[in-house]
């Protein structure tokens, strides 16, 4: 696939970003050779190569999932406006 400069002027108009004659004809190289380099990158051959996140094999670092700031519903609605029962309060918004 290759782009040519009326590509670049489109791409650019939707955009919305100014470009220059000068400038859409270097976009134009620049964004052929990094095509180029991405067909290069196609035509190797990955069978059998399994995806990886990293060079050095890690394990996720995992937390327990445990309640530690619970039981203390007085605490959590004391900065409320208005609560009532350990429930916070707020005005009725459909009628």
């Amino acid at each position: 696939m290759s782009v040519d400069t009326a590509t670049v002027r489109r791409v650019a108009r939707l955009a919305r970003i100014k470009v220059s004659d000068e400038e859409a004809l270097r976009m134009t190289h620049e964004l052929n050779s990094i095509l180029g380099f991405v067909e290069q990158l196609n035509e190797v051959d990955v069978t059998g190569v399994e995806p990886m996140t990293a060079v050095v094999s890690t394990r996720m670092k995992k937390r327990q999932d445990v309640v530690t700031d619970g039981d203390i519903p007085e605490r959590v609605t004391g900065n409320a406006p208005i609560s009532d029962d350990n429930f916070f309060m707020v005005p009725k918004v459909v009628e």
